[in-house]
């Protein structure tokens, strides 16, 4: 792909969607550029009329590739693995590609929308965390019956796919939360042996260039 304009992400250092764009992007080898969409300041980037132009439904990420603008970090991902070489981010056997499919869903549409920014500010500051915290312990709880079957080192096996890119945000939020994934054995052992990868490092909230001084590391 010699020659094309780098890729840009517009995102947010701590959005869940926008860290498993970075984690793929990072596991092709693909370099880019990112334009930080601050959530919280201004009343929230993403709800200006210039950032809905890109993502009609002003949320982080957006990425400008390949002359068009994609959204929806699933969305995101399969295009990424689909036009780029390098480890593939679904499998190429069927009932394992269903396995990762099902697995980023169960995280990407049934955990982190209940807890993620724009459903907690509606719901206020008393009832965020233990809402957060029984949305994600309730996924939790699915996710670690399903990992028991589908596992190997990783999510689906042995091999990183777009499983294990969902699954590392969501472990992050549960800890943001003060979730407790003890309870969640095969969760946890696959979360600590990501965290160890240099995609999952580098695309960390913590390294982000729009992270805040107190929270680098």
């Amino acid at each position: 792909m010699a020659g094309q304009i780098k890729p840009v992400l517009h995102g947010y250092f701590r959005s869940s969607c926008a860290w498993r764009v970075r984690i793929a992007l990072a596991l092709k080898g693909i370099e880019y550029d990112q334009v930080p969409v601050n959530l919280i300041k201004d009343g929230g980037q993403q709800i200006s009329e210039e950032y809905k132009k890109l993502n009609p439904m002003q949320q982080v990420p957006a990425l400008e590739i390949d002359g068009i603008t994609l959204f929806q970090s699933l969305a995101v991902i399969q295009y990424i693995d689909e036009t780029r070489p390098g480890p593939r981010l679904l499998p190429e056997d069927p009932k394992a590609r269903a396995q990762v499919r099902i697995i980023s869903d169960v995280i990407a549409s049934g955990i982190q929308p209940l807890q993620n920014l724009y459903v907690l500010q509606r719901l206020g500051e008393e009832k965020k965390m233990e809402w957060a915290q029984h949305f994600i312990d309730r996924g939790f709880q699915a996710l670690e019956s399903i990992l028991k079957q589908t596992a190997g080192k990783y999510c689906v096996g042995d091999e990183i796919s777009m499983a294990d890119i969902c699954l590392v945000p969501q472990v992050y939020n549960a800890d943001r939360f003060k979730v407790d994934v003890n309870p969640y054995p095969t969760i946890k052992r696959i979360n600590q042996a990501l965290l160890g990868i240099e995609a999952f490092k580098v695309s960390h909230p913590s390294q982000q260039p729009d992270t805040p001084v107190d929270l680098r590391s």
